[in-house]
């Protein structure tokens, strides 16, 4: 069986042909430009499945459904994307317009991180895992939560923004536009903001001296930290208790048996991983009578959007 999954995001739209099994034979990535209006992004998306139809050989007829992760407020049961901070989606009728422009009528329409979340339970690294939370450290803090094998998004789907739990009142300031939220403290976006802090209060670090040549992106405190430089270190090990903070509220309240680390951080691997993994399992609530919960970082990296996406339909 054939179904398509769209994986939105603020800089490109990933777009693959995938089976029953959660495996891509077809893949395909155009530029996002958010500033376009809704229905215009809604239908690059609809080009950008056109392409993909026309590259794996599959008709329209042979697709099973369109699953479309979209960052944002979701309405996944009404296919409407609420609101999207980084897009320019207002109350957009996605389900209905991309089913209207493709001619495929079955589509479902979920938040990204939820789409991810579903991914790596089924295909990834919480498979055969009944409740699993998913966070995703990138531009910002996105969540997906699966309890007893479903997705848990709240009422109209507007819950599971673990992004947005308040670490610190008054604190620093979200991309939301509230302040002290997980987001702000624990998003690749705030570590790069941490490390530019340290390396104000620190010239005559190695990170500083990487940041003023080469500038700052999410890998530069660690590239840093490999090399020996304190200040990196400290850098990193202060953001990872901010990250810890935050995944042990999620864990205190919905307990999985796994928590999944995705984004571009998670790609640091056992640095990210290990000290994160010691930090919940120190600080869950009951931790010395209940079960264990796993850290673990993400096994599908890109593709699991596309692959949850088009998990919405089976």
């Amino acid at each position: 069986m054939n179904y398509v999954g769209i994986d939105i995001g603020g800089m490109s739209i990933k777009g693959g042909i995938v089976n029953e099994n959660g495996v891509i034979s077809t893949k395909k990535t155009v530029v996002c430009e958010p500033d376009k209006h809704d229905k215009a992004i809604v239908k690059d998306i609809a080009k950008l499945i056109d392409a993909l139809l026309e590259e794996s050989g599959v008709s329209r007829f042979e697709v099973c459904g369109i699953g479309i992760g979209c960052p944002g407020s979701v309405y996944d049961a009404e296919g409407i994307v609420r609101y999207s901070c980084n897009l320019n989606f207002r109350n957009t009728p996605m389900a209905e317009l991309m089913a209207d422009m493709t001619g495929i009528k079955n589509v479902k329409v979920s938040n990204d991180a939820n789409c991810a979340a579903l991914a790596e339970t089924l295909f990834g690294a919480g498979r055969g895992a009944k409740n699993t939370v998913m966070v995703t450290l990138g531009t910002g803090v996105g969540t997906g939560i699966i309890a007893d094998g479903k997705l848990l998004t709240g009422n109209r789907s507007a819950g599971a923004e673990g992004g947005h739990i308040q670490l610190n009142i008054g604190g620093r300031k979200c991309g939301c536009g509230k302040r002290g939220h997980f987001e702000a403290y624990a998003s690749a976006t705030a570590l790069m903001k941490q490390v530019g802090e340290a390396c104000e209060k620190h010239p005559e670090s190695l990170m500083a001296k990487m940041a003023k040549s080469d500038g700052i992106d999410g890998k530069t405190a660690f590239n840093a930290a490999k090399m020996g430089d304190k200040v990196a270190v400290l850098t990193i090990k202060r953001y990872l208790k901010y990250v810890g903070a935050g995944l042990v509220s999620l864990a205190n309240i919905f307990y999985p048996e796994v928590i999944i680390i995705g984004g571009g951080v998670s790609n640091e691997g056992e640095a990210v991983i290990a000290p994160l993994r010691s930090y919940v399992q120190k600080n869950v609530y009951g931790s010395e009578y209940n079960p264990k919960i796993d850290v673990v970082a993400a096994t599908l990296r890109n593709d699991a959007g596309i692959i949850g996406a088009a998990a919405l339909c089976f």
